[in-house]
């Protein structure tokens, strides 16, 4: 059976690396990317600046879950904080 895993390179700061990550946080990752005007390189610069210990692929994957997260919560919510 095939692992939905898949090594991936990035560049972070100019130096090349690389990320095991599933399919759906990569593709995530870059619709984020690109919504916010950043390249996936860019975008991933900054989670490895702002990680607190754990692999690059953890804090990925936690940053995508953080931001489906913030994005559902504030589609069920009114703007008076009502649901």
């Amino acid at each position: 059976m095939k692992s939905p895993v898949i090594k991936r390179t990035v560049y972070i700061d100019g130096r090349k690396t690389g990320v095991s990550i599933e399919d759906a946080f990569w593709s995530t990752l870059k619709e984020i990317a690109h919504a916010q005007g950043a390249t996936v390189s860019q975008t991933v610069t900054e989670i490895d600046k702002l990680r607190q210990g754990g692999t690059l692929s953890c804090a990925i994957r936690l940053f995508v879950l953080d931001r489906v997260r913030s994005k559902k919560v504030g589609a069920t919510v009114g703007e008076d904080g009502s649901p």
